[in-house]
């Protein structure tokens, strides 16, 4: 389980990012949201504002409202056929009035005669075309390449995948130029097998920053180190450190933050969940802080909700 508050307000900017940098057509379900069971709909509250989630019965978000005030939010719409994306549109208000341009408008077709292919094309509400991405995937349904096509030209880039010695990286090449690279490999925990998740980005080819994550037997995050590449040493450096602890039923309960010759700074998790037999949270309470965040669930299936500690 990821930090809430990363998830719930990752949207804002859910649109620029397809803009400025695409991978890989992505589908959020119930559980990207540390949601259980049959979720109709789900509303956020915290003190930077509100989300609203709309589910299908599949567990599929359809639609997602993001208020920053009573006159200003966005609204994004998600519409599937046979389980694929074929459409995302994100509108944006203004002062309570419909903000046409900075609206956008994302199809996607989808062809399987060969192999795997999504054509991405971005509109904006003014009927002006943005861009167009198209994916290829290979036949276990990797992505290889991803092509970028705008007025100022045309991106591609390739995705190399490499194994070796139980280590596999998945290396993002533009004009043969390494901009990311990811590994993922394994070690022997404490608790059993333990995945390590290694991510570098690179700028001209050149390392500038880091981020190592690694998760428990359960996939259950353990811990995360963020690092910033050293030009004179040529090396990274560790800048941040995080440590996830959990409950005996796998909720997080608290975090350890150590950086650089600071203090440890620990903060513990304190959850009241709902009376459904699916045990969503309805309210996190973060100390020493004492912020927290709300929230309200409604089930497609009938069921009484009564609050609990």
């Amino acid at each position: 389980m990821k930090k809430h508050n990363t998830i719930i307000f990752l949207f804002i900017f859910c649109w620029m990012n397809t803009l400025l940098y695409a991978q890989e057509v992505r589908i959020f379900t119930v559980n990207d949201f540390d949601l259980k069971g049959d979720v109709k709909t789900c509303t956020v509250v915290t003190k930077y504002g509100k989300e609203e989630f709309d589910f299908d019965e599949n567990g599929y978000l359809t639609k997602l409202v993001t208020r920053y005030s009573d006159l200003d939010y966005a609204v994004t719409y998600y519409k599937y056929d046979n389980a694929e994306l074929i459409e995302k549109r994100v509108e944006n208000y203004r002062e309570g009035k419909f903000d046409e341009g900075t609206s956008i408008a994302n199809f996607y077709q989808i062809d399987t005669t060969l192999q795997r292919k999504i054509t991405e094309t971005i509109f904006s509400y003014n009927e002006e075309p943005l861009d167009e991405y198209e994916y290829n995937y290979d036949a276990d349904n990797r992505l290889i390449s991803f092509k970028r096509t705008n007025n100022e030209g045309i991106d591609e880039t390739i995705v190399v995948y490499n194994d070796y010695k139980g280590e596999n990286t998945v290396s993002y090449l533009m004009d043969g130029v390494v901009q990311k690279s990811i590994r993922t490999s394994e070690k022997k925990g404490k608790r059993g097998l333990q995945k390590i998740v290694l991510t570098k980005d690179f700028l001209e080819g050149d390392p500038i920053k880091a981020f190592e994550e690694i998760y428990d037997a359960d996939n259950k995050l353990i811990s995360e180190v963020k690092f910033i590449y050293d030009i004179e040493y040529k090396e990274f450096t560790s800048e941040e450190k995080i440590i996830y602890r959990y409950n005996e039923t796998g909720v997080l309960n608290s975090t350890i933050t150590m950086r650089g010759e600071e203090e440890a700074r620990v903060k513990e998790f304190i959850y009241q969940y709902d009376g459904s037999s699916f045990k969503n949270w309805v309210k996190e309470i973060i100390t020493p802080d004492n912020t927290y965040t709300t929230r309200s669930v409604e089930y497609y299936l009938r069921v009484d909700i009564t609050e609990e500690d």
